[in-house]
């Protein structure tokens, strides 16, 4: 008996699937996605790279970050949608744009801090992100595909939803950390000096 349901067959990432296709190599994370283990813990250290790379050698102001954002958030929707839509998977694992522009989103707000900083944000970002409870768990569950159907424009934005949620609940936990570190602790995590003065009133 056939099913009332269209059946579609899966299709696995690799590096011939990836190739050179612009919008494969964006969601793909320019190939960390394809890890085989924790391709979403990859994809956050390949965009914490890149964020780097890009604040050390093209120094964008405060606003040219901003356009960076918000370029790469709808070009990035663009490129998971295409990629889930040709794999057959609503949410696939390897699509780590969404990672990679939550953690640019991250840095943006929390920087200047040191690495130690950095370190906590990534980990603060990796755990919301994985453990998935509260709204992050509640933003994953949305825009999901009818059965039956192919992801869409609403599912590729569903991809990248839960990690947005996942970055604020990450930025509000760093804004709390903040409050009740006290001073030497607030040092070693590389804050500049007029942070400290605004954050500790000493």
């Amino acid at each position: 008996m056939q099913s009332e349901y269209p059946t579609f067959v899966p299709r696995r990432a690799t590096w011939a699937f990836m190739g050179l296709h612009p919008l494969r190599l964006i969601a793909l994370g320019f190939g960390s996605g394809l890890s085989p283990v924790a391709p979403g813990t990859a994809g956050t250290l390949a965009g914490w790279g890149l964020y780097l790379l890009i604040d050390h050698y093209a120094a964008p102001s405060p606003l040219a970050w901003a356009a960076i954002l918000v370029a790469g958030f709808f070009v990035g929707w663009w490129a998971c949608t295409h990629t889930a839509r040709a794999m057959a998977v609503s949410d696939p694992s390897p699509v780590v744009w969404d990672e990679i522009i939550a953690f640019w989103i991250i840095l943006w707000v929390a920087m200047p801090v040191g690495l130690v900083g950095q370190l906590i944000l990534f980990g603060l970002f990796r755990a919301f992100d994985a453990i998935k409870r509260g709204p992050v768990g509640w933003a994953d569950a949305c825009f999901k595909p009818k059965r039956g159907a192919l992801p869409g424009w609403s599912q590729g934005f569903g991809i990248i939803f839960d990690d947005l949620v996942a970055a604020v609940c990450t930025l509000l936990a760093w804004g709390l950390l903040l409050l009740v570190l006290p001073p030497l602790a607030l040092t070693s995590l590389g804050l500049p000096h007029h942070h400290l003065v605004i954050t500790t009133g000493d």
